[in-house]
């Protein structure tokens, strides 16, 4: 199923572009079809509610262009390194350390939110607020996901070390960290490393459609810590010939 509607845009910046930097270039665009397929909801899109049934493409989600079919889908340059933490061994209580770039966090509940984590990292003297984004959790059961943004937003950083000295009860307690995805290089080769815009404004489509119109801004400015899907401007290798993006 295909979604294609009339697409009409406002000289205006409004609420849903405020990664949009200034009005230049706001008319130069191309009408270009997304793959849908290549999106992910909750990250991408927003899904249908009961009043509101369709998807929501959120506006300024930077784009590639997919060699083989000519489709646009998310851009994959350079990302950042997501690494997990898992506590095994059901422990029942104490507390286990998380060290980065050696420094070591203060201890962290056996039981702990992915909140709890977030805070851990920032605590330490080479992590600022906002340069890490945890998800999952809690412990023991289940695993937390901790990924390197702001400072460290598409650089390939050292693997956390774990201790779990201090965690009690349960069979051999441990904490394990894994880099689940590395961070620097490009993530594909499709076409989709090289960047080629950002998507105008939000749009509406079915579920369950594979294609849907849009509008590509090539150039323009563009406030880079604000687009939906957070990027480092500085490790843009390569964009499609005619783009002129500036960042502030």
């Amino acid at each position: 199923m295909n979604d294609f509607q009339p697409l009409s845009y406002s000289s205006e910046v409004t609420a849903d572009r405020p990664w949009l930097a200034s009005l230049v270039g706001v008319q130069d665009t191309n009408t270009i079809t997304l793959d849908l397929s290549k999106f992910t909801e909750g990250v991408h899109y927003t899904p249908g509610t009961l009043l509101q049934r369709r998807n929501v493409m959120r506006s300024g989600i930077p784009l590639g262009k997919v060699a083989a079919s000519g489709l646009y889908a998310p851009y994959s340059g350079p990302h950042s390194e997501a690494q997990t933490v898992t506590v095994t061994g059901g422990p029942t209580g104490g507390t286990y350390t998380l060290t980065f770039s050696g420094q070591t966090t203060a201890g962290i509940p056996y039981n702990a939110t992915a909140a709890q984590v977030k805070t851990a990292l920032e605590n330490l003297s080479n992590v600022n607020p906002g340069d890490v984004t945890v998800t999952g959790g809690p412990h023991p059961g289940s695993v937390v996901t901790v990924t390197f943004v702001g400072q460290y937003l598409g650089d390939d950083v050292s693997q956390m070390t774990a201790s779990a000295a201090s965690l009690t009860g349960g069979t051999s307690p441990a904490v394990n960290v894994a880099t689940a995805t590395a961070g620097g290089g490009a993530s594909a080769s499709d076409g989709t490393q090289v960047l080629a815009g950002f998507l105008v404004s939000s749009i509406a489509f079915n579920p369950g459609s594979t294609k849907a119109a849009g509008a590509l801004l090539w150039h323009g400015e563009v406030f880079a810590s604000k687009c939906p899907i957070p990027f480092d401007p500085t490790d843009v290798a390569a964009t499609e010939p005619g783009v002129n993006i500036h960042y502030r």
